[in-house]
């Protein structure tokens, strides 16, 4: 079953800004309220790397390379969770995917959106 679904993606210049969204239509509002939510991005030939995660208790964190350009948010009346990007670079440039994960005593539960290509380019 598809969970989550990205959107906002495109082509940008450098400088610009995108506004990433994840929808999570068939979750369950209690479900989506109780995750954490993330952003990870991915290039071809490397691994899928963590930009952003927003825990169901509020607490934010940043890759390093993204802070103060990127910022994750939520609206849980929508079940959207949101990635916005500014001063994009031109090493910003991957596959974009959200992600909710359900923290458990053992393997935590997690689903992945399909992903959303941002370009940066002149």
């Amino acid at each position: 079953q598809v969970q989550l679904v990205e959107s906002g993606g495109g082509l940008v210049q450098p400088g610009g800004s995108l506004r990433l969204s994840c929808k999570a239509p068939r979750m369950i509002l209690s479900v989506f309220t109780a995750n954490d939510l993330g952003w990870y991005r991915q290039t071809p030939g490397k691994e899928r790397e963590l930009v952003a995660v927003l825990t169901s208790g509020g607490e934010i964190n940043y890759t390093d390379s993204v802070k103060g350009r990127f910022t994750i948010s939520k609206d849980n009346s929508r079940k959207t969770v949101y990635l916005q990007m500014n001063s994009l670079k031109p090493e910003d440039t991957a596959v974009y995917f959200c992600n909710s994960r359900r923290r458990t005593n053992h393997d935590d539960i997690v689903y992945w959106g399909q992903g959303t290509q941002v370009t940066v380019s002149s």
